[in-house]
């Protein structure tokens, strides 16, 4: 489906099947994704603030510049993902598997990343501030200049990650 700067805020869009969508610069705000399938759709300057992606799948969506401010995205399927740049802030990721995903320059300030799995995963120069990475796997991960000011941390894994330059002013280890 060729949705770009479609309008479908407040959407119900509950088990979608938007495979291989060009979504460009749409406007999804509040809209319910609850289970739908949006593998290798392209969302590159999407508004998602606020929308709910409760079990979607995004395997190798494209999400550079989109708006993800508040979206919940608990238990979605997230791997090879393109967040680039994307706006994160406060969004819900608890239990997110986002293996081998880039994030490079993402704002995650805020950010529940509870049991997410951040393997491989790309974060260099991304703005974690004050974000929750309670039993995180980083296993892998490039935090390369990443600010993590007082996330926390208790009980995440950083096996083999690269964390040259990261700002952990203020962290949270362990309880």
């Amino acid at each position: 489906a060729n949705l770009t700067y479609a309008d479908l805020s407040y959407a119900d869009l509950i088990d979608a099947d938007l495979r291989y969508s060009d979504l460009v610069g749409a406007g999804f705000a509040a809209a319910t994704f609850y289970g739908a399938d949006l593998k290798w759709a392209n969302l590159t300057y999407a508004n998602l603030s606020y929308a709910d992606l409760t079990n979607a799948d995004l395997k190798s969506a494209d999400l550079i510049d989109a708006d993800l401010r508040y979206a919940d995205l608990t238990n979605a399927y997230l791997r090879y993902v393109d967040l680039t740049n994307a706006y994160l802030r406060s969004a819900d990721l608890t239990n997110a598997d986002l293996f081998n995903a880039d994030l490079i320059d993402a704002d995650l300030r805020f950010a529940d990343l509870t049991n997410a799995n951040l393997g491989a995963v790309d974060l260099t120069n991304a703005y974690l501030y004050n974000a929750d990475l309670t039993n995180a796997r980083l296993n892998g991960a490039d935090l390369t200049d990443a600010d993590l000011r007082y996330a926390d941390l208790t009980d995440a894994v950083f096996a083999w990650a690269t964390v040259t330059n990261a700002d952990f002013t203020g962290t949270t280890w362990s309880n």
